[in-house]
């Protein structure tokens, strides 16, 4: 059993002028460590689009986490799909990416540009071989995976961006290779990646996509796990046994609220000093406790870290904000989203006074619904989540 996990995160615009994407991404789990991700891009664009890759990723990814052969898979996509009316075809390109036991992928690809590896930071070529299916030429790859492999499969409108305006023939694959390359984090997430790409392309395409464009991408990493107390526990005899809980786990530690952040000081023997390095009008200031990774305030701070994990699951456009700030949302943040793949929640029950007044915009079980969103969206981005009550 190795400790490799798989990140997997994508990003898509549709065509300029047009309600629904063309392109669709279907990720299935097959098992604890195994996963199918289907890119299909529909032709043309729109709600036929639409519904050809809707359908497409959909089939493929059920069939192949249920072991059917590539065989199967196409010719039941070939019977199942609608014929359009004024081309006497249907169709739809796609690339499958199989994830087996998060060391090993096998990819599968029909007519999408060709996926893109980076090992370290570099292009690696995939050996590829040929063969003719219900005379579609699918090709076929099988690596062996490793720590901070990317692999971006994307469809067609990516290297149609800047076609006629920017660039007379499109962004061809080398000059997405480069950029790529040139943007290279190691630290990035499976998402931050392809929101970098598609946002390039949209800039090349000068905001006015002429295509849908669509990149999703899957990052081999080492499991890491972040540990997050909030609130003190509903009984004060319990205290002692949450915190002794809290610090045996392995991993990243961090302590949320001012009630929890003294507590944490007066269990662990070390002072607690105010960190006023970095102020942000919106978020209130982070702490020092030695032992302890960080510490921030409560309900406001949380608060924002969901809106920034909503976002990050749609246009991830904040990434910009908590990807850069040294705030204690920011901090938060960038720990649950980027460094963690396994967090475990330490949930205190007791009341705080404060937000019993009813002058105050907060209910009493704010800071329960607010740990249940970010828990949510966390599982929501692949995340696995352990939550305790106390």
């Amino acid at each position: 059993m190795n400790n490799l996990c798989s990140d997997i995160g994508y990003t898509s615009i549709h065509k300029w002028g047009e309600q629904l994407c063309g392109d669709r991404v279907e990720i299935v789990e097959q098992g604890e460590n195994s996963t199918v991700v289907v890119l299909a891009d529909g032709m043309g664009s729109g709600v036929k689009a639409n519904i050809l890759s809707s359908l497409t990723s959909k089939i493929i990814s059920t069939m192949m986490a249920a072991n059917m052969s590539i065989e199967d898979c196409v010719s039941t996509i070939a019977a199942t799909l609608p014929v359009c009316a004024v081309r006497q075809v249907a169709y739809s390109t796609f690339t499958i990416i199989h994830i087996i036991d998060n060391e090993e992928a096998e990819i599968i690809q029909y007519d999408n540009p060709l996926l893109i590896l980076l090992r370290d930071g570099k292009f690696v070529e995939i050996p590829k071989t040929g063969n003719e299916i219900e005379g579609k030429m699918i090709y076929r790859s099988r690596i062996k995976l490793q720590e901070n492999d990317f692999l971006f499969t994307m469809s067609d409108g990516t290297i149609h961006a800047g076609v006629g305006q920017s660039l007379n023939f499109g962004w061809q694959r080398p000059e997405i290779i480069k950029f790529l390359e040139m943007m290279y984090d190691p630290s990035y997430t499976a998402k931050t990646y392809s929101t970098l790409l598609v946002e390039e392309c949209n800039h090349l395409y000068g905001g006015h996509p002429g295509d849908d464009t669509t990149v999703a991408c899957v990052k081999i990493r080492n499991r890491q796990q972040v540990n997050l107390m909030i609130g003190p526990p509903s009984d004060r005899k319990d205290v002692n046994k949450m915190q002794a809980l809290f610090h045996s786990k392995e991993g990243k530690h961090i302590v949320c609220g001012g009630t929890t952040s003294t507590i944490t000081s007066e269990y662990l023997k070390k002072p607690m000093i105010a960190d006023l390095d970095y102020l942000d009008p919106e978020i209130p200031p982070i702490a020092k406790i030695e032992g302890v990774d960080l510490v921030t305030e409560g309900v406001i701070t949380i608060s924002k870290v969901v809106d920034y994990a909503k976002d990050f699951l749609q246009d991830n456009e904040s990434y910009t904000e908590w990807g850069y700030k040294r705030d204690g949302a920011s901090l938060i943040a960038r720990m649950l989203f980027e460094e963690a793949t396994d967090i475990n929640f330490f949930v205190g029950r007791a009341v705080n006074p404060a937000h019993q007044n009813p002058n105050l915009p907060i209910s009493f079980n704010i800071k329960m619904r607010l740990v249940e969103e970010l828990s949510e969206c966390l599982k929501a981005m692949g995340k696995r989540i352990k939550v305790s009550y106390f």
